[in-house]
């Protein structure tokens, strides 16, 4: 609807210009519509005239009464007033509302989608949590909010690959190999010192006495090449953790790309080579540095160490240098929030390399609080000192627990209450919006057993529907596709959940003040088409975010 009126406002201002009302030929990029915080002030509102005073050399007001001028008699609005300096507010006509109700039924779970991004290819990269032990609440929610950006940019017309970067190369890995060893060699009889930097939760014991059970005893490996064996062992089992979990949590990568094999591949190097090649990087004090303090980062950065070894950040430029060799336009990497201080030094080296840094986007993911009635949850003892994602899927349930990760921007800290995800009641969010998608289908349920057959476009008396609150659930209708694309852009796929307990909300105090199913049977036709548009759209949105939309709770 929003769209209809913008072109409306274009026309209007072509014909200002052809008639000489409006002498300027200014033609803004785009009209601005917003929605008036006071519904008292209409639909939409636009500041054009304002815009357009300087190249006019006329007072705001005169501008928007030429306009308003020019756009009288348009079907598409009752009312159009001039507010303030040179606001013009719209009133749009109720029967051009409800066709919203029409392109619903007939795009169905389409609805919702366009192709604003149609011919960018993005990459969003998300979790990529070191495979050295399950899945905490805070790989969680990275997980969600990638799967749910690149669902809204796929929603958008954008084209997207989803990408977990396994870190299987570095300290890290060694040190899991260690860990497993000391622990196979305290099943093998001996008494070990475990160091403190080993992992010492409860699931390397564990790995320690698969590896035996299925590998026997490493009994001539050198001390190196132990390590290694038992390294690599980990990293594929608690791979396999990582990917069972995802996909109990509904979240499925199109590639897993390790960092190992970037150094096997000979990739690091080579990409390093381009730097050098481009007089980005320089010697000194025998290491290598990339010149990042000439695209605003704080202090050059050090790829190669004076000991010939590569540092981590050297193995992450030639990760995303690599990227965009694989033809993306756009990058997407899901961060920890302490990982804010890699931004610059990362953007810094695309813009050396003559991408924009905006061409890099990287969502800081903050930290989430555990409650169970309002208090802190004990850590899990498995794990050692963290909650693992799969306790608490388990507890809650999938789309409890996507949910409410995205109920916040993901920047902020979130809080997490155990029990009230559980509850069922208008108290848990989530449930109060599934809970509207299955009243619907109950009313649908009554309709066929009263012999009430669902309406079809066309056959809607839409006068039938003059409650200030059926126009209004509209309204909260049309803007969903809105939604979706405000919510790809930002990369806030929260957008779309506020949308959904707002939708919720609305159908909730409908359906608790009036029947859908009454005596009058083009009324009961019309409520019925206008809820089950609210059901299409529930049912879209859930889906978008990868929770479920079920008909009985």
């Amino acid at each position: 609807m929003k769209e209809k009126l913008r072109l409306a406002i274009q026309a209007a201002l072509k014909q200002c210009y052809a008639d000489d009302s409006l002498t300027s030929g200014k033609f803004p990029d785009e009209v601005q519509l917003e929605i008036p915080k006071n519904p008292e002030h209409g639909d939409f509102s636009t500041n054009l005239a304002m815009t357009l005073a300087k190249p006019e050399r006329k007072a705001p007001r005169k501008i928007a009464e030429v306009l308003v001028a020019a756009l009288q008699g348009n079907p598409l609005c009752e009312k159009i007033e001039i507010a303030g300096p040179g606001f013009i507010n719209f009133c749009l006509a109720a029967t051009c509302w409800y066709e919203v109700l029409d392109q619903i039924m007939e795009q169905g779970e389409k609805y919702g989608c366009s192709r604003i991004g149609a011919g960018t290819k993005i990459q969003v990269e998300f979790v990529s949590a070191n495979p050295t032990g399950p899945l905490h609440i805070g790989h969680g929610r990275g997980a969600v909010v990638g799967d749910a950006v690149a669902a809204v940019l796929q929603a958008a017309g954008f084209e997207v690959q989803r990408e977990y970067y396994i870190n299987d190369a570095g300290n890290q890995i060694q040190t899991l190999g260690n860990s497993i060893l000391l622990r196979l060699r305290e099943l093998q009889g001996e008494v070990i010192e475990f160091p403190e930097d080993g992992y010492q939760a409860e699931y390397v014991a564990e790995l320690a006495a698969k590896y035996r059970s299925e590998q026997g005893e490493l009994l001539n490996a050198s001390e190196t090449e132990a390590i290694e064996i038992c390294a690599r062992f980990g990293v594929e089992e608690v791979l396999t953790w990582i990917e069972a979990d995802l996909e109990d949590f509904g979240i499925h990568f199109d590639h897993w790309y390790s960092e190992k094999s970037l150094y096997d591949r000979g990739m690091v190097e080579q990409e390093l080579a381009k730097l050098k090649v481009k007089g980005l990087s320089f010697e000194n004090e025998d290491a290598l540095w990339l010149r990042t303090t000439e695209f605003g980062d704080d202090k050059d950065r050090v790829l190669i160490k004076s000991d010939g070894s590569y540092t981590y950040f050297a193995s992450d430029v030639a990760y995303h240098m690599e990227k965009f060799d694989r033809g993306f336009d756009r990058v997407i990497d899901v961060w920890g929030a302490d990982h804010h201080g890699y931004i610059p030094r990362m953007k810094a080296m695309l813009a050396g390399l003559g991408h924009s840094p905006e061409d890099l986007e990287v969502l800081l993911i903050q930290m989430v609080n555990l409650l169970r009635d309002g208090k802190p949850y004990i850590m899990g003892k498995r794990s050692g000192n963290f909650i693992t994602l799969k306790e608490v899927v388990s507890e809650v349930g999938r789309d409890a627990c996507r949910f409410f990760f995205l109920m916040r921007r993901c920047d902020s800290q979130l809080d997490f209450d155990l029990e009230l995800a559980k509850q069922q009641s208008s108290d848990n969010p989530v449930y109060y919006v599934q809970y509207a998608h299955a009243r619907v289908c109950s009313i649908n349920r009554n309709a066929t057993e009263a012999g009430i057959k669902q309406p079809q476009s066309g056959e809607i008396d839409y006068s039938r529907l003059e409650l200030t609150e059926e126009l209004a659930l509209v309204k909260q209708l049309a803007r969903f596709p809105e939604t979706v694309v405000s919510a790809a852009l930002s990369y806030e796929p929260h957008r779309v959940v506020f949308y959904l307990q707002d939708l919720a909300a609305q159908f909730h105090s409908y359906y608790n003040r009036y029947r859908v199913l009454v005596d009058d049977p083009a009324t009961s036709r019309a409520r019925l088409y206008l809820v089950n548009s609210v059901r299409t759209v529930l049912a879209n949105a859930l889906h978008l975010l990868g929770l479920s939309a079920p008909e009985r709770m």
